[in-house]
């Protein structure tokens, strides 16, 4: 049995009556998770619509609270850290997470960045160790697999893409990954949404299905890495 960690982003729902206003990427978040339990009933889904429902920004008495010893913390300080202490605790879980996100002024949506903040956490998710020399961090986790799945209003933001210098979603997303302990990092994403032509068509009916593979190919992988019962 796996476990499924599913973080949806975009301000957008999926159940607008003008198509054209619903969210590309919770879309595609949709058919990947359809896909996956097709033959994965047992499977369990932990899901969040940071979107919808986002985290609390960080603060300063936020971060006192991060970097006082949990034996010395106040009652203040253990109830300001609660929200953290669940959200780090569902990632640690989590063997795939399933992100979805789309591209807003070329990064991730402000709600996704404030639950990276409320995760991403020393002594928590990462250790810190100046015995290291110039790589003092180290991930506490390890072995999960990330699928963002996004969506982009312009084009080319692929690694060679004449705007791939512009792509601030997807690279800081892979990189920040490292710190969920994610070792397989896979993104999908539709382009040309703003210019609602046969490319964006296209690029979407693409991504729908490469959701689509990924998802089985996935599942068919982790099905062959789990023991069978004796």
């Amino acid at each position: 049995m796996k476990n499924l960690l599913v973080i949806d982003s975009s301000a957008r729902r999926t159940d607008h009556v003008i198509a054209g206003y619903n969210s590309i990427s919770k879309q595609l978040g949709a058919l990947f998770i359809d896909e996956w339990m097709k033959k994965s009933h047992q499977d369990t889904i932990v899901y969040r619509d940071v979107g919808a429902m986002p985290p609390e920004f960080i603060s300063q008495d936020w971060i006192a609270a991060v970097f006082t010893p949990e034996a010395q913390r106040s009652v203040a300080q253990h109830q300001l850290l609660a929200l953290s202490d669940t959200l780090i605790a569902e990632v640690e879980a989590a063997d795939l997470i399933i992100m979805t996100a789309p591209m807003y002024n070329y990064g991730m949506p402000a709600a996704l960045k404030a639950w990276f903040d409320q995760v991403i956490r020393i002594n928590k998710t990462f250790t810190f160790d100046l015995n290291r020399g110039d790589t003092p961090l180290e991930p506490m986790f390890q072995g999960k697999t990330l699928v963002l799945l996004s969506s982009a209003g312009e084009f080319g933001f692929e690694p060679g893409g004449i705007k791939a210098h512009m792509n601030h979603l997807g690279t800081h997303i892979e990189v920040l990954s490292k710190y969920l302990g994610v070792n397989s990092f896979y993104e999908i994403r539709s382009e040309y949404q703003e210019f609602g032509d046969a490319r964006h068509e296209q690029s979407l009916a693409d991504a729908k299905a490469a959701a689509i593979a990924l998802a089985g190919q996935l599942r068919d992988q982790s099905s062959v890495l789990v023991p069978s019962p004796a």
